[in-house]
């Protein structure tokens, strides 16, 4: 049994849902699993895993991924780790691997640590979550992009057998 920690960056909630079934997942298999939310992260020293997920808002991780990096690098290299990213870009099938996505590429171009396991994720697209100026970006970006502009759309784009396997990858690491 090992004790892994997923942390957690969200703005409407589809990574903190990846992350409860990646926890519960990893539960299954016979691990002590402690989710928390990146702002109130817990000590790493006593985790064998730490495993990090970030959605995108705007085409951007939060600020605050980056800071907890920053701060906890040296930690982070010295157990396994992961890291994977959330966004609707994800949902193409051309821009869905840590080696075609965008944003994955991009926080790698940012951050010194370089995760063990990685892995990205489609989001959920849901207009009548957003308040009115990200439903208006979000919708121009989907334009743009010939995703869905219809402002009733409720879309999710995860693929959870993706989101299992990587949680076998996790478990077996």
């Amino acid at each position: 049994m090992k004790n892994i920690l997923i942390i957690f960056s969200t703005v409407h909630g589809q990574t903190r849902k990846i992350t409860n079934q990646l926890a519960g997942q990893l539960k299954d298999l016979g691990n002590s699993v402690v989710i928390a939310d990146i702002k109130s992260a817990p000590a790493l020293d006593s985790f064998d895993k730490i495993i990090i997920g970030a959605s995108i808002r705007h085409g951007k991780h939060n600020p605050a991924l980056y800071e907890f990096i920053q701060q906890h690098e040296k930690q982070l290299t010295e157990k396994v780790n992961g890291f994977f990213s959330v966004s609707l870009v994800a949902r193409k099938p051309e821009k869905n691997t840590p080696e075609t996505n965008p944003y994955m590429q991009a926080f790698l171009t940012k951050t010194t640590w370089r995760p063990q396991l990685l892995q990205v994720f489609g989001g959920n697209l849901n207009y009548q979550g957003y308040n009115t100026i990200d439903r208006n970006i979000i919708r121009f970006i989907m334009w743009i992009t010939k995703g869905p502009t219809d402002a009733a759309t409720n879309v999710e784009y995860t693929d959870w057998q993706k989101v299992n396997d990587f949680g076998l990858r996790i478990h077996q690491a």
